[in-house]
């Protein structure tokens, strides 16, 4: 029995052994490569497969997800000899299990040196400058050059980024020096257009101040004669009203005629021509006054001879602050010119 029940013990683990053998189980998103006798059959995809035990054999799982490489930095020289490194990453994935098994020994290896090679290329026809600043250019052609020789692979290259372009550290430090003078320079700048701008805003700004202190004096002075003149006519008007004679007029001459003395500064003075005539005129008034008893006790009263007119718009040079305006005749009677801004003793005529 123990022979018997060897071999049974022995035949169960041998049935195990091909049941489990017999079964492949793939996981989602990969696939497995199936020889027999050394000889490619087919490709399992995901899900459960059955195969021939010990003659069928699974070589190797395949993930057809997409997978990410970082390579190492590369030194790579540009074409005005400046030795930069540069780190590169790649997005590829597997579309055909088979080419990707029996094509190429090790894509991913081969993924690298190609990438590198191309990269050489690339840089090797770039300077610094346009290395540094010219990056989805690099990208798209590493990406059509490693998608057309990984394509024969079974290899899809998605995507290729330079994770980073480091320059030779006397570059780096050029380069800082180079910034931090355009940077000086353009602060320069700003602080010179705005001095420039806040001086024009200033002249502007006076120039406006002036033009309306200029019109406010215009306005004031507009203003302040129509005042003078106002009371040149209310006084004028008033003299017309009143009926001013001709004694009464030679009289009011003969008190302005101090005060053309008046001040220290005055040396010389000059007495109008009419001030003859005035005296002439106010002598006969006082003569008349007198050869009649004064009109007193019903005496009549001669009147007086009328001066004779002087000459039309006479004008006196005199000193301005020290006597009252000359003299104006205007029809036939010589009438004063009023400054309004003095006050005058009220004489009646009569």
């Amino acid at each position: 029995m123990e022979p018997v029940l060897i071999v049974l013990v022995v035949l169960v683990v041998v049935a195990f052994i091909a049941l489990i053998k017999t079964i492949q189980v793939i996981p989602q998103a990969s696939a497995a490569i199936v020889e027999r006798f050394g000889r490619y059959t087919r490709t399992l995809n995901a899900g459960l497969n059955i195969v021939v035990p010990f003659i069928d054999r699974v070589r190797n799982r395949i993930d057809l997800r997409e997978q990410v490489v970082p390579f190492p930095p590369q030194p790579v020289i540009t074409q005005d000899n400046l030795v930069v490194n540069i780190d590169t990453v790649i997005y590829y994935q597997v579309t055909d299990p088979r080419a990707a098994t029996y094509e190429v020994a090790s894509y991913i290896q081969a993924i690298e040196q190609l990438t590198v090679t191309t990269l050489r290329n690339i840089i090797g026809s770039m300077d610094l400058e346009s290395t540094l600043t010219s990056r989805e250019v690099i990208n798209a052609g590493l990406r059509g050059v490693l998608d057309e020789a990984t394509g024969k692979w079974g290899i899809r290259v998605n995507r290729v980024e330079l994770k980073a372009i480091e320059p030779p550290t006397s570059i780096q430090d050029s380069m800082e020096k180079q910034m931090r003078a355009d940077r000086d320079k353009r602060a320069a700048i700003l602080t010179a257009e705005g001095q420039r701008q806040a001086q024009i805003l200033k002249a502007e700004g006076e120039k406006q101040a002036d033009v309306l202190r200029a019109e406010g004096e215009a306005q004031a002075a507009v203003l302040r004669a129509d005042g003078e003149a106002a009371a040149i006519r209310t006084v004028f008007e008033a003299i017309h009203d009143g009926d001013a004679d001709q004694k009464l007029l030679a009289y009011q001459y003969l008190q302005t005629l101090p005060e053309l003395a008046k001040g220290d500064s005055n040396k010389l003075w000059i007495i109008p021509s009419e001030v003859g005539d005035a005296l002439k005129g106010l002598g006969g008034a006082f003569t008349g006054l007198a050869g009649n008893g004064g009109g007193v006790n019903g005496g009549a009263v001669a009147a007086p001879s009328v001066p004779q007119a002087p000459p039309a718009a006479t004008q006196v040079p005199i000193d301005p602050a020290a006597g009252p305006r000359p003299v104006d005749v205007e029809k036939g009677a010589a009438r004063p010119r009023v400054d309004p801004a003095r006050e005058y003793r009220k004489i009646d005529p009569e």
